[in-house]
């Protein structure tokens, strides 16, 4: 079982032919709504990578609640975890470039509700592969890592996004992921020493017992653990857009580990979902299928 504790988003996505800088206003071309947040969209993820998963988190009462949780009930997601508060379904706002690239501003809601209590849903057990990121709050990651090492499950963290504030429990979970600028301002933050990526992520793996995965975005991705690094390469596409990305790496990698996938294995799968759902637009709609993703690989 994976057991996802994290957001619950709807998406509200527009396009523009360049990203705006501070104070610009830009022309957009198309806007759609889709399910997203990074708890979710990873459950999705999991799911769709021939997962059995359950989500822990909130939405609102609300219009919203329905399509942010509509991909995840049709992927039989468990979510019996999912509280119904008051406050307002999450929201992310995504403008997207004509190059694929993207900025968000989230709007937490009823994500900013889920607290430790709430974990008594989770249900963890040994063997499990519990899944968090940072759009709920810090204490309840926190109350997390510590019940899910209490129960034997083993951890997988995203980092994203970065908080500083964040920095202490980087070093709690079993898995740790992030993307390269995430890494290196928790480098920063934890002092790790001066030298390149790959001797800091070293460095921290030597100083937690964790395993670090820094994605590289069309570079691949590479994995500090012990004194050993492993390496995977991106497939070479041509990004439409790449929201979802991270989300997907982390959900396949979630159940290739939970599978018993080698940590190589499990890297060369998630880089290829990730790989995938940059070919089409949104975050959940774009996830990949496993069949998708194993013919891709076979390929």
């Amino acid at each position: 079982m994976i057991t996802v504790v994290g957001s619950i988003n709807l998406d509200l996505i527009a396009t523009v032919g360049r990203l705006p800088g501070p104070g610009e206003t830009v022309p957009g071309g198309d806007f759609k709504s889709a399910p997203g947040g990074k708890g979710a969209n990873q459950a999705l993820a999991a799911a769709r990578a021939g997962a059995k998963v359950r989500m822990v988190g909130a939405v609102g009462k609300d219009a919203f609640a329905g399509e942010a949780l509509a991909y995840l009930k049709d992927a039989g997601v468990d979510l019996s975890g999912v509280a119904e508060m008051h406050a307002a379904t999450g929201i992310a706002l995504i403008l997207v470039g004509s190059d694929g690239e993207n900025m968000i501003a989230v709007v937490p809601g009823a994500n900013g509700t889920v607290v430790p209590g709430d974990l008594a849903k989770a249900r963890f057990a040994k063997g499990d592969v519990v899944l968090l990121q940072h759009e709920i709050p810090l204490p309840t990651v926190d109350a997390a890592l510590a019940a899910a090492r209490k129960a034997g499950a083993t951890t997988l963290l995203n980092t994203a996004p970065f908080r500083a504030e964040a920095a202490s429990l980087v070093g709690k979970a079993d898995y740790v992921v992030a993307n390269e600028t995430e890494f290196d301002l928790y480098a920063g933050a934890l002092e790790l020493p001066a030298g390149e990526r790959s001797e800091r992520m070293l460095e921290f793996a030597r100083r937690t017992g964790a395993t670090v995965i820094v994605t590289l975005g069309g570079e691949g991705v590479i994995a500090a653990k012990g004194v050993d690094l492993v390496q995977v390469a991106a497939l070479k596409i041509k990004p439409v857009d790449t929201v979802g990305a991270g989300d997907t790496f982390c959900g396949y990698l979630a159940a290739g580990l939970s599978a018993g996938l080698d940590l190589e294995q499990a890297l060369a799968r998630a880089a290829a979902a990730g790989s995938l759902a940059c070919l089409k637009p949104g975050a959940q709609p774009a996830i990949p299928l496993a069949a998708e993703v194993d013919e891709t690989l076979k390929a």
